[in-house]
């Protein structure tokens, strides 16, 4: 019986990412970069205005918000007009306003000693202007401008490349690509972005007792649930999945349904009967495309399973049980991993906290434990706290109505049969329920 570690390494070694791609900007999101992208411009482009308000030089405002003396005349104001209204009032400059600039304005305005123009966020500063009075510190005027606050050399511009400078990195290769880097992808002026893909998984469900979702089962049947499932673990962790279907359990149509899906996938999932006659039909049946092996894994739920690589590209292929629920939580453990790994993620496994128990959880000696949980969170310590979900303490009922219960799978070592009430153990995080 192989551990979970060697199987698991076995199958991450086997992974086929696929080639990186370039896509336009607005299709990367969720992605990771596969490149360096590197500015060749700065950004901004061109000093702007970072708030609305009056561009100025700020040698002329230098007065505005001191204190005013008994008399004005000792205020030594070099040509600008100055008041000081009301008694042991601030003083306040007076500025004409010569233009008004918005963002887009392409007609150069030059500013002249002891003048004002009114900019808004974005737009070009006049030249000798230096900075920018935020409107909330003037009367807001039109043709001329009373301004109460004093303002230094750059307060409230954007400089040029104040930003990124021509050779800086806009987006770093393997970062995710989220709303931000979408941003800055915009804005150095890229269009296309070179990223890795999406892997691409196939899913089929074989089964003759097997009926699609839209088809009333006769005697003997059931819905199918796999594909349907499998499928949506799949586009959860990453995936780009076409669900095939449904598959007889006919060596020509199972060997024909698999062949078809090599030659468009990177991973290939199979989900069906595994025990006895059956995995002797599946491998025999597959044998012309390659060794798959279908044997024991120490855990459970899930301990057979079948793993081989497949095609002249040697296509990562999963055998899974037939069970939904044991299904999923063999996905979760063993293919999950290979998709983020080929997705390019640095860290392909679910996040792992320890937790206290709440309730006893009883486990199979010899193998690892993946018991679906509910994690939860004591509010005055910040404590995790678990407990298995449904009445087994082992977590072993395959009712799917529990598995959509829980929020985690709690991890029992193999050595270990029973976890009492308060003992500490590690839990790994499932999706997070909106």
């Amino acid at each position: 019986m192989r551990s979970v570690e060697d199987h698991l390494s076995l199958v991450t070694a086997s992974v086929v990412a696929p080639r990186p791609v370039q896509v336009a900007i607005s299709e990367a999101q969720g992605l990771l970069c596969a490149e360096e992208v590197v500015t060749t411009a700065p950004m901004p482009g061109f000093d702007q205005a970072a708030v609305d308000g009056y561009a100025v030089r700020a040698v002329d405002v230098t007065l505005a918000g001191q204190p005013a003396p008994d008399e004005l005349d000792e205020v030594d104001a070099a040509g600008i007009e100055v008041t000081a209204p009301g008694d042991g009032a601030e003083l306040v400059v007076h500025l004409p306003v010569v233009g008004d600039l918005q963002p887009g304005s392409r007609t150069p305005v030059r500013l002249q000693p002891g003048q004002a123009v009114r900019v808004q966020t974005g737009a070009p500063m006049p030249t000798l202007a230096d900075a920018v009075v935020p409107v909330r510190w003037t009367d807001g005027g039109d043709e001329r401008v009373m301004i109460g606050h004093a303002v230094e050399t750059g307060d409230y511009v954007r400089r040029i490349g104040d930003d990124v400078q021509p050779g800086d990195v806009a987006v770093r290769e393997g970062a995710l690509i989220g709303p931000a880097q979408v941003a800055l992808l915009a804005a150095v002026g890229r269009t296309r972005v070179l990223v890795h893909p999406r892997p691409r998984v196939a899913i089929i469900a074989v089964g003759n007792e097997l009926v699609d979702i839209d088809r009333e089962p006769g005697p003997g049947q059931v819905f199918d649930v796999n594909s349907y499932a499998l499928a949506a673990a799949a586009r959860d962790a990453g995936a780009e999945v076409h669900r095939v279907g449904v598959t007889a359990r006919d060596a020509d149509q199972l060997r024909e349904a698999v062949e078809a899906q090599l030659i468009r996938a990177e991973v290939v999932v199979i989900c069906g009967s595994v025990g006895g006659s059956a995995s002797r039909e599946v491998v025999e049946a597959l044998a012309d495309l390659g060794d798959l092996e279908i044997g024991r894994i120490a855990m459970h739920p899930g301990s057979v399973q079948g793993f081989g690589l497949l095609g002249k590209d040697e296509i990562p292929t999963f055998w899974l049980p037939a069970n939904p629920v044991t299904a999923l939580v063999a996905f979760e453990v063993m293919v999950r991993p290979l998709i983020r790994i080929a997705l390019g993620k640095r860290q392909p496994k679910r996040r792992v906290v320890t937790a206290r128990t709440i309730g006893p959880i009883a486990s199979i000696p010899g193998r690892q434990g993946f018991l679906r949980g509910q994690l939860m969170r004591d509010e005055r310590s910040g404590e995790y706290l678990v407990q298995v979900v449904g009445e087994s303490e082992t977590g072993g009922s395959m009712l799917l109505a529990e598995l959509a219960e829980a929020n985690c799978l709690i991890l029992v070592d193999p050595d270990v049969e029973e976890h009492e009430t308060g003992d500490r153990v590690r839990v790994m995080f499932l999706a997070q329920r909106g």
